[in-house]
């Protein structure tokens, strides 16, 4: 099998990611600090523990499993901690990438699919989103997102690189089959911020802001289902491995939910009081974010097949409801 080193690998969307790649027929290799991930979530394939910053051990992985390719999540992810800490965010998202670019060089790999996001576009003044909109973040994560895409296209232009960024819009869900999820701790994401008010684990849920232009005065998201999102990288890698061209790509399923119709949709598949309370606006946080996926589907082949925000919902709350999973086992060892 073809090896394919996963930096972040043990996080949520590298994990899924893992287990889509195993499937394809690829033999992924996690590539994770732990500070962030979870171990337990490296359920398909090897788990390398480094940090991207370490050359030597870096090189070490991408020699010892003959890595042909790599799939980098590795990053700090949060609108809101960015905001706190702008030069952690530079120095371990930007510095991260610079450093793996150069042990690919170095160890002659030169396909990289890269998990970008819809923050490089900031706040976009027509929706739905299309690659050819301004790049114009407005927080520092976007930030950092968008000097790499800009990095990855001055090395392309450098030395032999191909790559595709993948701009995905709202990651949402788990594993339909029940064998993994999302477990972040301290949590930030809304759905299983919601879903811990429906179990009992936190009282209530804070929607941040509700007087933007929109419907309902909340936030408007473009929620993509995990794997989903998995599966687009797997396409995605495909398409460079066969000669495809480099290039960045949207992800998302091409229509939008309030944060108030999020809570319904987890009142209404959970059958439980979800209590919420209105706060201020999050600083970075745009009113709208919706996604032209169209270049994904013509060039990838990529089609979503969990658009429904119910199923989403309910594969999450499945994943942690049901027993044997991991979810208890990854929650109690999740890293603070």
């Amino acid at each position: 099998m073809t090896a394919v080193l996963v930096t972040g690998g043990a996080g949520y969307i590298g994990s899924h990611t893992c287990k889509a790649l195993r499937r394809a027929g690829f033999d992924p290799v996690s590539y994770d600090n732990l500070s962030r991930g979870n171990a337990e979530a490296v359920q398909w394939g090897a788990l390398e523990v480094g940090e991207l910053a370490d050359g030597n051990r870096l090189r070490e992985a991408l020699a010892r499993h003959r890595v042909a390719a790599i799939v980098h999540f590795a990053a700090l992810t949060f609108v809101g901690e960015s905001n706190d800490d702008p030069p952690r965010y530079c120095r371990n998202n930007v510095g991260g990438t610079a450093a793996l670019l150069a042990a690919m060089r170095e160890a002659g790999v030169g396909t990289l699919v890269f998990s970008s996001s819809c923050a490089v576009y900031g706040a976009p003044k027509t929706v739905p989103i299309a690659e050819d909109c301004a790049i114009a973040p407005i927080n520092p994560y976007g930030a950092t997102k968008a000097i790499c895409e800009a990095m990855l296209q001055q090395s392309a232009a450098a030395f032999a690189l191909d790559f595709i960024a993948l701009r995905y819009f709202n990651a949402a869900g788990a594993d339909p089959d029940g064998e993994i999820g999302e477990c972040h701790e301290p949590e930030t994401h809304a759905l299983p911020r919601l879903l811990d008010v429906a179990a009992g684990r936190s009282e209530s849920f804070t929607i941040h802001g509700g007087d933007y232009p929109t419907a309902d005065g909340t936030c408007v998201r473009d929620y993509v289902h995990v794997t989903d999102l998995a599966a687009a990288h797997v396409a995605a890698l495909r398409a460079l491995l066969d000669g495809g061209a480099s290039g960045a790509f949207n992800l998302g399923a091409g229509r939008g939910a309030s944060v108030r119709e999020l809570v319904d949709a987890v009142r209404e598949t959970t059958g439980r009081k979800v209590p919420v309370v209105v706060g201020a606006r999050r600083s970075g946080d745009p009113p709208i974010l919706v996604a032209d996926a169209a270049r994904a589907r013509e060039k990838l082949g990529w089609r979503p097949r969990y658009c429904d925000l119910r199923t989403q919902v309910a594969h999450a709350w499945a994943w942690r409801q049901g027993a044997g999973r991991t979810w208890k086992r990854m929650q109690a060892r999740a890293p603070a």
